[in-house]
């Protein structure tokens, strides 16, 4: 463990409040199980640490893709401003090698941003095209240790064994699942745009390749929890917010099919994987509501995180979540306001972010 990395555990060690923390987990497990009244969630820290003047290291995407130290330091930043700003922000870390996780593990290379661009790495589609995907799929379900995945279980014990050490840490910092996308957001990444004629010309290899891919993902997941753990079977944390279940599946790719498209090769692998991980939330960017009353029927989606209320007709949303009883977390708080300005009832089931300080 390198000084700089070992002066932030020491930091972040002392500046936690377990007490405080473990109020926080239960003004969320109380929203994420239907006992929020209010109208809007945004909870808060019940006080705020000092920061005693110590700066905490800025480190670049690419510099923490190449050291686990400073991966280790990235990730711990925003633990570090959320008990320091008092936010209601839930102190978790992943290793967070980018959206290319699972293709890596099927031969889909890396794309790096330049350094000045600060953001994470994708993966290109596979070398050969459909051809190529055509042959991953025949080797069947490649092995979950190699490529990145092997890095994102490497990386997670190491953060589990390092957190060991520091009793506030290992009690309060939640290590969630790497982003494995989901099985649709997985396969586009590999096809790349041929995937879209794909599915009109050759149907039944699109869903052998998700059938692979959703059981490479329950593989991954599997692994994962077995060598990193599960805190909780029925709670968990990611992006700063926690949520009934366990898994954070991405349906990106969604805004690009019809509701018939979604219903034929999306939902079946979404709900297989809810299902095995005792359900979670679905994340989306860019318009979902042409789908979401399919999605919502899916057993075990718990709650609804969107990037961009404005590319969506909100009522449309807000009767197929929050009238449910599915949340929205994350909502945009924009959003949010307009919707309890109209009267319209939220009853309970949305988040919006508090970063905290003194707003």
């Amino acid at each position: 463990m390198s000084v700089e990395l070992s002066e932030c555990l020491e930091r972040l060690e002392a500046a936690i409040d377990a007490g405080a923390e473990e109020d926080l987990r239960e003004q969320w497990r109380n929203f994420s199980f239907g006992g929020f009244r209010g109208r809007i969630f945004s909870p808060r820290r019940r006080k705020r640490a000092e920061k005693g003047g110590f700066e905490w290291p800025r480190i670049s995407v690419n510099a923490a893709f190449d050291d686990m130290d400073l991966m280790i330091i990235r990730e711990l930043t925003g633990c570090w401003e959320a008990v320091t700003s008092g936010s209601g922000a839930a102190m978790c870390v992943r290793t967070n090698y980018g959206t290319g996780i699972l293709p890596s593990l099927f031969g889909a290379r890396q794309f790096r941003m330049d350094d000045a661009a600060d953001t994470l790495p994708a993966s290109l589609p596979l070398d050969g095209g459909a051809d190529a995907v055509r042959r991953a799929v025949s080797a069947g379900v490649p092995d979950v240790e190699r490529a990145l995945g092997g890095r994102c279980l490497e990386m997670g014990i190491r953060m589990k064994e390092l957190f060991s050490k520091f009793p506030n840490i290992s009690r309060c910092v939640s290590i969630y699942h790497p982003d494995l996308q989901g099985p649709m957001d997985a396969a586009d990444l590999l096809l790349g745009s041929e995937l879209f004629l794909m599915l009109f010309d050759d149907p039944a290899f699109i869903h052998e390749l998700l059938g692979v891919v959703t059981q490479t993902y329950s593989l991954m997941m599997r692994r994962w929890e077995s060598a990193v753990g599960v805190p909780e079977k029925d709670f968990s944390t990611h992006w700063g917010m926690m949520m009934r279940g366990r898994i954070m599946l991405r349906d990106d790719s969604a805004m690009n099919l019809s509701p018939e498209m979604f219903d034929e090769f999306i939902k079946p692998y979404d709900a297989e994987l809810l299902k095995e991980f005792g359900g979670g939330a679905v994340h989306f960017c860019g318009r979902g509501d042409h789908y979401l009353s399919s999605l919502s029927g899916v057993d075990g989606v718990y709650a609804i995180n969107m990037s961009q209320p404005e590319y969506n007709d909100m009522e449309t949303v807000f009767s197929n979540t929050v009238d449910k009883g599915i949340a929205l977390i994350g909502l945009n708080r924009e959003a949010a306001g307009r919707a309890v300005a109209s009267g319209r009832d939220l009853h309970g089931f949305v988040h919006c972010v508090d970063y905290g300080g003194d707003k």
